[in-house]
C-alpha cells in the first residue's frame, strides 16, 4: 500500500508525506549509490510524534521522496521559485547531488503519479472531509524534519522549529499564534514562514473559509536525531525532551478546533 491511514476522533490530522522508505526495487536499480541512501527522509518523524494526541487521525506515505514527492505539486510547479529545491521527482539530493543513474522517463513520472502521489492525496481529502463533517472544521498538521545544515538549500543552521502558513493564508491566525507561543515558550529557536512557508500540502488544502486549515511543522533533524548523518539514529533523550512541546501544540490545536466554529 502506498499510504497507510489510522482514523481518530479528534479534530487534528497529521499528515506524513515523508516518513516513508520504500523504493520499489526496479526504481531501486535506477538510483545511484547518493540515491540509494535514501538520506533525504524525514527520519522518525512518525515515532516522534506517535501517540502524542489520543484521537489524532494520521495519513503516511510509505514511500520515499525518490519516488515521488507527495508533498509537490502534481503538475511539478515550483515551490519557491527562484531558490534551490526539489520537485515532484527528485533529480538531487538536498546537497544538489546528482540521485539517478537513470533519470525517470515523463511516462515513469506519469505511472508514479497514479500509483502514488495521487492515492496518497485522495486518502488525505477524505480524512479531512470526514474529520470536517464531525467537528465542522479540521486541522491539518502536517509533520516534517529536514538536516539543520543544508547550504544547498538555505544559509547558516535552521532554527529547531520551522512554523509554516503560506504566509499567514493555510489557517485561522490563531492557529499559528498558539502554535509560535507554545514554540517560542520553549526556549528553542523559532521562525514563522521563514525559508519553509509551508508546502504543496499546506497551501493545497488550507482553506479557512471553508472550514480546513493547514500548518506545517519543519523540525530540524537535531531536535531527535544522535547525528544528521548515517544511519539517522533516533535520539530518545532528545525525543524525551521534545515531545511534550510537540504534544501540548496538538492539544492545544484540538481545543482550539471547536473555537474556530464559533
Amino acid at each position: 500500500m502506498s499510504v497507510e491511514v489510522t482514523r481518530g476522533d479528534s479534530p487534528i490530522v497529521l499528515g506524513l508525506p515523508h516518513t516513508g522508505t520504500y523504493v520499489p526495487p526496479d526504481i531501486m536499480a535506477q538510483l545511484n549509490a547518493t540515491g540509494q541512501m535514501l538520506a533525504d527522509t524525514d527520519w522518525h518523524i512518525h515515532r516522534l510524534y506517535d501517540g502524542l494526541l489520543k484521537g489524532a487521525t494520521t495519513v503516511r506515505a510509505t514511500f520515499h521522496r525518490y519516488v515521488i514527492d507527495a508533498n509537490r505539486s502534481p503538475d511539478d510547479e515550483s515551490l519557491y521559485p527562484g531558490q534551490n529545491t526539489t520537485g515532484l521527482v527528485p533529480l538531487t539530493d538536498f546537497d544538489g547531488l546528482p540521485i539517478w543513474s537513470q533519470p525517470p522517463t515523463p511516462a515513469q513520472i506519469a505511472a508514479r503519479r497514479d500509483q502514488f502521489h495521487t492515492p496518497y492525496h485522495a486518502a488525505l481529502r477524505a480524512e479531512l472531509d470526514r474529520v470536517r463533517a464531525v467537528h465542522g472544521t479540521a486541522i491539518l498538521y502536517d509533520c516534517h524534519s529536514i538536516r539543520s545544515d543544508i547550504p544547498f538549500l538555505f544559509d547558516g543552521i535552521l532554527p529547531d522549529f520551522n512554523i509554516g502558513t503560506a504566509d499567514g493564508t493555510s489557517c485561522d491566525p490563531r492557529i499559528e499564534a498558539a502554535t509560535r507561543a507554545i514554540c517560542e515558550a520553549s526556549t528553542r529557536s523559532t521562525v514563522v514562514n521563514g525559508r519553509f512557508k509551508g508546502g504543496w500540502t499546506t497551501r493545497h488544502y488550507g482553506r479557512p473559509g471553508d472550514g480546513v486549515h493547514a500548518i506545517q511543522m519543519e523540525l530540524a533533524q537535531s531536535t531527535h536525531l544522535v547525528s544528521e548523518a548515517l544511519p539517522f539514529a533516533y535520539s530518545e533523550a532528545k525525543a524525551a525532551a521534545l515531545r511534550p512541546v510537540l504534544s501540548e501544540i496538538l492539544h492545544t490545536l484540538a481545543k482550539l478546533a471547536a473555537e474556530l466554529n464559533r
